[in-house]
């Protein structure tokens, strides 16, 4: 395993191994990627130049099935990320029950630099260089950071030239028209509310009265912003990845959500137009934001964003994690001791690859369900694993993340032990 990210994943999965009875050999299988693919994506930029890019798909598991993960474009995407999101991702999807393995990929590159010919250009040439590694029954790609439908429509399109047949299952988050699922665009902000819903009896905590700070202002968490707002709860702060904005009484989340996409920033939305008295604000940094004193924490953005250089300043009392790994193992045990619950990203964010799958068996069964169908399917899977990781949790004592981790390592043990373990070999005996 690589020292750094990925070594900090496996961390975790090293607690929750002492409250689990699997096989030495499923847990040989589980400290590796199965598959890492490092490529060169040549791209005919507008002005007639050449240039290479980067590109990465992993597959780290497929013991319950496919790979399934996304796709990300942005400048910090390395082969250490990309494996570390694969690993995450096999956990994931072990906690939610799906019939998938962990999987990820991505392009290192600032997409906000390309034009959208050069975006569909790039798209196309990493399925051209990856194309023998994925499938419908193989490796399923999604949406990720700075990805889209469009995005996954190019690259459904261009494995579909490849292969000469139609493949809407290889690629999920795909625009309606081309086999997407209603429903798919929100998955994880719903899926992170559906969580946050389930849990708040437990923690005696009224919506009117629970003070929520979101760090991360994108596709998860503007809309998951947006629901927690209608529900009535107090969204203090929000930032994106030029700062942020704080108002003690609350913020006007739909006219944030509006500004930020004609402005694609949220730093002065309180500072032009008609919002601009809709309520006194602070401008603060992402830091600020995270050192907030209020109910709720949800960082929404990039992992590593909670480390041992600024755990200690963390004052919410409860962290949901909605984006991917963005506490590190050594702020978690701080967090712990503080008495902080964390609500781990393998639950809490696990809304979009769930209803990524409701995508990929609608379309292999050529059967499309409605908005209503999606949501309800969707609150039941996060609501019922919720549950279970909560009683886990409360059971053996542990924290959240481990609960989890024990939750989906007990799945993943009977998988690969159905497959034959050395125990089997040595002691058992063909019925």
């Amino acid at each position: 395993m690589s020292e750094s990210l990925l070594s900090d994943a496996g961390k975790r999965l090293q607690a929750a191994m002492k409250y689990v009875s699997i096989s030495e050999d499923a847990i040989e299988r589980l400290k590796y990627p199965k598959f890492s693919l490092n490529v060169s994506i040549p791209v005919r930029m507008d002005d007639g130049s050449l240039k290479i890019f980067q590109g990465y798909r992993v597959r780290y598991d497929d013991t319950r099935g496919p790979g399934k993960g996304g796709v990300r474009y942005h400048p910090n995407v390395s082969l250490d990320e990309v494996q570390s999101l694969a690993f995450w991702m096999t956990f994931k999807c072990a906690v939610l029950n799906l019939p998938f393995g962990g999987a990820k990929g991505g392009i290192t590159l600032n997409p906000k630099a390309l034009s959208k010919l050069e975006l569909e250009r790039l798209s196309r040439g990493y399925i051209d260089a990856i194309a023998d590694f994925i499938g419908p029954d193989v490796d399923i790609l999604a949406p990720d950071v700075y990805t889209n439908a469009m995005v996954m429509g190019w690259m459904m399109d261009q494995y579909s030239i490849i292969r000469r047949q139609i493949s809407p299952a290889v690629v999920t988050g795909k625009p309606l028209t081309m086999g997407g699922s209603v429903g798919r665009d929100g998955a994880t902000a719903a899926g992170a509310y559906f969580v946050i819903e389930s849990i708040l009896p437990k923690l005696d905590l009224i919506p009117q009265q629970t003070t929520v700070a979101i760090q991360g202002f994108g596709k998860v968490g503007s809309v998951l912003a947006e629901l927690l707002a209608i529900a009535g709860y107090k969204v203090v702060a929000v930032s994106d990845s030029q700062g942020g904005i704080y108002a003690k009484k609350g913020l006007d989340i739909p006219s944030i959500r509006q500004y930020k996409a004609s402005s694609q920033g949220i730093k002065a939305v309180y500072c032009e137009g008609s919002v601009c008295n809709i309520v006194e604000h602070e401008v603060l940094t992402n830091q600020e934001l995270l050192a907030l004193d209020v109910d709720i924490l949800i960082p929404a953005a990039l992992e590593n964003q909670i480390t041992e250089e600024n755990v200690d300043s963390i004052k919410a009392k409860y962290i949901f994690e909605v984006a991917n790994g963005p506490i590190t193992s050594a702020a978690d045990k701080v967090l712990e001791s503080k008495g902080i619950m964390v609500f781990p990203d393998i639950l809490a964010n696990a809304g979009g690859v769930t209803v990524s799958y409701f995508e990929w068996v609608q379309n292999r069964s050529g059967l499309y369900w409605t908005l209503e169908e999606v949501n309800q399917r969707l609150r039941q899977k996060m609501v019922e694993e919720s549950k279970q990781i909560w009683s886990i949790s409360q059971e053996l004592a542990i924290s959240l993340r481990t609960a989890a981790y024990v939750h989906a390592l007990n799945r993943l043990g009977e998988a690969l032990s159905a497959k034959g373990t050395r125990d089997y070999y040595i002691n058992g005996r063909v019925s």
